[in-house]
């Protein structure tokens, strides 16, 4: 039997959600207290249409007794969001959970055992969303709460151990997770005796704790005991019957034990059909495990109807569904247009990115057609973004002791909720009658073959990548043909190998040369290529323009760095040996997609009118405000532009940066007042246009009229989330005021970047790693470039790394000069001109470098405008 990917193991971990015993956590009296204990047993018996319409009447009749703000209302509230949540409903569950928290810490304090538990179920939800940074201080938060407040004995202690527990296993830290699960365990067979479904929940997860760690002898007996109590106790068709039967059947098909594994994922998926209906994210889980299952059994046609069932309600998980895919198309089970379409169904629906997100929002707006609707969906937009960032701070203020609490802040956070919620109802209302296309553009159906073909040119090649934890696929096209092959790496093997192949961009090893260990390795760059590229070679290589649509650990990588044919030497003798490498960029330019559904986006809703200035420019900032150009500190032309000297956490004080020891280490860059001032020229661009010194600010930023302005430059330092202790977020330094205010502090942080205006057909980030994720270890494209693309940038010219200034300014000034020259030339053509130029200038070794001449992607739209 073929391996197969893993899907179990990140489903069937379980949560414990309100008390597990008899007596209600919940201090509520007489019938309240009985009709909410009736909704928690209709929930733990899998009655859950029944829970929920008891708790939508509780809630109804509650608030019409006391109003809206009782503690009863918030117990209620409570009851219908677990309601929700059992029948997957999480995104109705989830207000209400937050309602409730609120209620309740107002009526008994936030210390109180009865917040503890709402906090615990806010967790769970989160942690069901997979938003595992939302979800760890709240479990955290309850657990202090109820160690401080109840017997260490307690079965709602026991819930929290086990809910904590099942977190750090998510994340994979087994180490943290056994022992918390073994004292929970204790406590409830203590508590609540040998027998009780919650002794059998962490039977369970201690068995799925050992068995991902092999040992499969101690995982057994004790997924074997689960499942035994829970059809004792809860009956042989209830929902947490299915989950012990999942489990147990993937420690048999690890083992080999695949006869006595089929039957129980059959009766896992068939109990849960039953109980939860077809549309259930854990039936999903189920008919996904079983389609594997199949798969791996040698039974695509078995596999089939579940996968093609999964992928018309949307539930398709990629490394489920993309192999049965690839074997029914092999096999002839299904047309191959059809295969391929519905494998683009999957990769598009399974790898939605914050970039791609963002370069939808743009299209929408500009399908609106005229600047008056187009305000209308940017203002409703800015709105949900708004109430996101107010809830998050609201969760992270839930999570916190009440010590360190702000309540004042915390009330006018929901104060402007509120306030958000009833303008964006009536911006809905008029965006309903005026725009009925919004709702549809707003959630784009995937793309299929035919139509990422007609948007194509015939020199055009597009890649399109999925990376699963076992085996990936690239699926290529053209405008006449397509093709999909299998990749034999999974998302921990290509992470690794493009981490090592990054390590070779240090500008630091090639401007000393010493020792060739951390030079940069063609064979590895060639074995990339080989492994990514090269199977389906054929029908992309004699292609002008190649688009690249990547995912995960793929959008760290610089493609156009690849190496077509195996090196000589995978380190050349010297840095001249370089230049004779076999680089895909000698083939063809590369651009970077975030989705495939961003072509569309930028190449269909493309803006009528244009904007009436060619360019603005920010350079050259004035990072230490005290000094003068008398105190020396302005260095020389070769500083990289990121933060070169000191230790990163030298720059934290207190609550936040200390810019001033920041200023310090950070170079001037006067050669990027050359590099603006030369392509204003080359672009006409007025004086007015270009700011430089303490003009390049904050201040003068945010009141320029962007919107004015076809291109918007940048040309400075860079600022990776997590390289500075205390800076959250990637940003791009201007000039540092004597007096940093809100407005104005001299860092143009990626949530600051976002609430700019633009109509820009390009926006140029000549600075360092402009490419990074919004946190350290994200995705790339998660930072600046999905602010910039939301803003209104239909493409950007980003870094890989940290930049060499001298270089940037002369691969900048190459590549407009090149566009002035040829006005049809696209962006990625005359940016892959401008770095072969380099690459191939013989006047100093170092040129020959990738690190000097190779920094620069191109995101978005690569073609002449």
């Amino acid at each position: 039997m073929k391996s197969r990917n893993r899907l179990i193991f990140c489903v069937c971990l379980a949560l414990l959600s309100g008390t597990c015993l008899s007596a209600p956590s919940l201090a509520q009296k007489g019938d309240v207290a009985a009709l909410s204990s009736t909704i928690r047993e209709l929930g733990r018996a899998g009655k859950y249409a029944e829970a929920v319409a008891l708790a939508q009447g509780q809630v109804e009749s509650l608030e019409k007794k006391f109003g809206p703000a009782h503690r009863d209302v918030g117990a209620a509230l409570n009851n219908l969001a677990e309601a929700y949540g059992n029948q997957g409903r999480d995104s109705e569950a989830e207000p209400l959970f937050k309602r409730a928290i609120a209620i309740l810490e107002k009526a008994v304090g936030s210390d109180s055992p009865e917040v503890a538990a709402m906090l615990n179920n806010l967790a769970a939800l989160y942690q069901r969303q997979q938003r595992y940074a939302d979800a760890e201080p709240l479990f955290k938060r309850a657990l202090a709460v109820r160690e401080r407040s109840l017997p260490s004995g307690h079965a709602d202690l026991g819930q929290s151990l086990n809910n904590l527990a099942t977190h750090y296993e998510k994340l994979g830290r087994h180490g943290d997770s056994e022992p918390l699960f073994r004292k929970a365990l204790a406590i409830y067979e203590k508590a609540a005796g040998p027998e009780h479904p919650a002794v059998a929940t962490l039977l369970n997860n201690l068995g799925q704790v050992t068995k991902v760690q092999r040992r499969y002898a101690e995982a057994e007996p004790l997924i074997r005991r689960s499942l035994a109590i829970r059809e004792k106790v809860l009956g042989r068709e209830h929902p947490d019957v299915a989950r012990s039967l999942n489990n147990l059947a993937d420690l048999y098909e690890r083992q080999g034990r695949y006869a006595e594994a089929q039957p129980l994922f059959e009766r896992a998926l068939a109990i849960r059909e039953r109980a939860v209906g077809p549309d259930h994210p854990d039936t999903a889980t189920s008919t996904n495990n079983l389609a594997s299952f199949y798969q791996a059994a040698g039974r695509p046609g078995d596999a089939l109807p579940l996968v093609q069932r999964l992928i018309g309600n949307g539930r398709a998980q990629p490394r489920a569904a993309l192999p049965v895919l690839a074997d029914a198309e092999r096999q002839q089970l299904m047309p191959r247009d059809r295969a391929v379409n519905d494998m683009l169904n999957v990769i598009q629906r399974g790898n939605q990115s914050s970039a791609a997100s963002a370069v939808n929002k743009l299209a929408v707006r500009l399908a609106a057609g005229s600047d008056r609707l187009a305000e209308l969906v940017r203002r409703d937009q800015d709105l949900a973004a708004e109430a996101d960032a107010l809830d998050k701070s609201i969760v992270a203020a839930v999570s916190k002791e009440r010590s360190k609490r702000d309540a004042a802040s915390e009330q006018r956070a929901r104060a402007r909720l509120a306030a958000i919620s009833i303008e964006r109802a009536s911006l809905q209302k008029i965006l309903s009658a005026e725009f009925p296309d919004y709702a549809a553009l707003s959630n784009p159906s995937p793309m299929t073959v035919k139509e990422i073909q007609s948007l194509l040119s015939e020199n055009e090649a597009m890649v399109l990548f999925a990376v699963t934890e076992v085996e990936s696929y690239v699926i290529a096209i053209t405008r006449e043909s397509f093709d999909w092959k299998p990749i034999p790496r999974g998302a921990e093997a290509l992470s690794q190998k493009i981490a090592g192949f990054r390590r070779g961009l240090d500008l630091g090893k090639a401007s000393d040369a010493s020792g060739k260990s951390g030079l940069f390795d063609l064979a590895r760059a060639n074995e990339l290529y080989e492994t990514l590229l090269a199977p389906v070679d054929a029908l992309i290589k004699d292609k002008l323009s190649l688009l690249v649509v990547a995912s995960g650990a793929l959008t760290a990588l610089p493609f156009h760095l690849l190496v077509t044919e195996r090196p000589k030497a995978a380190i050349p003798e010297t840095f001249e040996g370089y230049r004779d490498a076999a680089w895909l960029l000698k083939r063809q330019a590369v651009s970077i997609l975030p989705s495939a559904a961003s072509l569309k986006a930028l190449r269909v809703f493309a803006r009528k009118e244009q904007s009436t200035k060619p360019m603005t420019g920010f350079g050259d900032p004035v990072f230490n405000p005290g000094a003068k150009p008398a105190d020396g500190n302005r260095p020389t032309r070769t500083a990289a532009r990121s933060l070169a000297t000191g230790a990163y956490t030298d720059f934290w004080q207190g609550a936040g940066i200390d810019r001033a020891r920041l200023a310090d280490a950070l170079p001037q860059l006067p050669d990027t007042a050359d590099e603006l001032n030369a392509i204003a020229k080359n672009l006409a661009v007025a004086a007015a246009d270009i700011h430089l010194g303490e003009d390049a600010s904050e201040t003068t930023l945010k009141r320029t009229q962007l919107a004015d302005y076809g291109i918007v430059y940048f040309a400075t330092h860079g600022l990776v989330a997590g390289d500075v202790k205390g800076l959250a977020e990637p940003s791009l330094v201007l000039s540092i005021p004597k007096q940093p205010s809100e407005f104005d502090d001299g860092l143009l942080t990626a949530s600051e970047v976002a609430q700019l205006r633009l109509n820009a057909d390009w926006v140029v980030l000549s600075a360092c790693n402009t490419i990074a994720g919004d946190k350290p270890g994200a995705e790339a494209l998660s930072g600046l470039a999905r602010s910039f693309f939301y803003a209104g940038a239909r493409a950007l010219l980003v870094s890989h790394w940290a930049v060499n200034s001298e270089a940037a300014t002369r691969l900048s000034i190459s590549t407009f000069d090149r566009m002035k020259a040829d006005p049809k030339l696209g962006r990625a053509q005359a940016l892959r001109q401008a770095m072969l130029a380099y690459l191939n200038d013989t006047s100093s070794p170092r040129n020959a470098y990738p690190a000097f001449w190779a920094p620069f992607a191109l995101i978005g739209e690569s073609a002449a405008h």
